[in-house]
């Protein structure tokens, strides 16, 4: 009798979640364990600090310029050209539409959807993606205690939008497989065991959408 193939981790794994919800430290942490590249999401976009002012016209400038930046991320990745090189990614490029749907008006998605569409099918797919959760009221917390000035403008109806948002996306994602943790009952950080429970969970297959959560996990803001 054959024997099974022998499984083969993710070379492309993507994190993908809300504001403050630990994407890159967990990809920090992955990339260092798993001795992948750190493919980083875009931290410096020119329009950001207006679009949280409610400026006219930043809403389409702020979206229009992740858009391209994270494209021309992702179309340079070449796995191909390496067979050992492992990626782990604090972003996904469907994050880009996440975010235009919530924060443009119809005519402006009508122009950007045709860019994004035009894009989307240039950019390498993830082997797997892993969602991190949390309730509004944890980002809450971590943004006061981040304290990144333009970060406290984010109003409370906006941020549940923003989780509000990922929870459908991740409800109806089917593009690669998904494995989904609750951060509010972990620490990556400061919980050795919750680190290693999930080093151990990527070395098998995840299939289709998984969910993972530690035996003794503890809350963590």
């Amino acid at each position: 009798m054959p024997r099974a193939p022998k499984y083969q981790p993710p070379r492309f794994l993507a994190l993908e979640g809300p504001i403050r919800v630990g994407k890159t430290s967990l990809a920090d942490i992955l990339a260092d364990r798993l001795r992948a590249e750190r493919l980083r999401d875009i931290e410096d976009n020119p329009f950001l600090e207006s679009f949280y002012k409610d400026r006219p016209g930043a809403a389409f400038q702020t979206q229009f310029y992740f858009l391209m930046q994270r494209f021309k991320q992702l179309r340079d990745m070449d796995l191909a050209a390496n067979p050992e090189r492992v990626i782990v990614s604090d972003f996904i490029f469907e994050k880009n539409k996440i975010f235009a749907y919530l924060n443009l008006s119809d005519a402006e998605l009508q122009l950007y959807d045709q860019y994004y569409a035009l894009f989307a099918e240039q950019v390498p797919i993830p082997d797997l993606v892993i969602y991190l959760q949390a309730k509004p009221e944890t980002l809450k917390r971590r943004i006061a205690k981040k304290n990144v000035p333009f970060e406290h403008r984010i109003s409370d109806e906006y941020l549940e939008a923003v989780v509000n948002a990922y929870e459908h996306f991740f409800v109806l994602y089917k593009a690669t497989d998904l494995l989904v943790i609750d951060t509010s009952e972990i620490d990556f950080i400061d919980r050795n065991e919750d680190l290693q429970e999930l080093l151990r969970r990527l070395s098998q297959p995840v299939k289709g959408t998984q969910y993972f959560l530690p035996l003794g996990s503890a809350p963590a803001d």
